[in-house]
């Protein structure tokens, strides 16, 4: 996976920096055309992941943001054990009383894009949202 020319952030983190990494993330996807609700969607999405790898990946990870043409992305890995191929096929909304699995639904329903690469060795997920034009600010995509 190619990181584009116009990376703005590129760090590792644990749990102790995570609010940082998410105002970072906030200033950083906000400077690269992101704003309201597409801001605060974005950057909740994000948190989900650094969230998850914290907590599943083996305490720590290392995310990566960047802006490319008409969106920006982030990709976040871990070195945990992985997700099971259920867990990745299975797309439905969590029951409201389960107590997991809320991070990856979450991701996927507040981005326009995910992916996600995982194995022994760990998983990369990349979320990405579409920038507006100056002509369709304040838009949000349907589907």
């Amino acid at each position: 996976m190619p990181i584009e020319s116009s990376l703005l952030i590129a760090e590792a983190f644990d749990q102790a920096q995570v609010t940082e990494l998410r105002h970072s993330v906030t200033s950083c996807a906000h400077a690269a055309g992101l704003g309201g609700q597409r801001l605060d969607d974005f950057v909740l999405a994000v948190n989900e992941l650094i969230t998850n790898a914290v907590r599943h990946g083996g305490g720590q990870g290392s995310l990566r943001l960047w802006r490319r043409a008409g969106e920006v992305v982030c990709e976040v890995a871990d070195h945990g054990g992985g997700i099971s191929a259920r867990r990745l096929d299975d797309h439905s909304r969590p029951a409201p009383d389960t107590a997991g699995g809320w991070g990856l639904w979450l991701a996927r329903e507040l981005s326009d894009r995910m992916e996600v690469q995982t194995g022994e060795a760990g998983t990369t997920v990349r979320i990405s949202a579409a920038v507006a034009s100056p002509e369709h600010a304040g838009r949000r995509r349907t589907e």
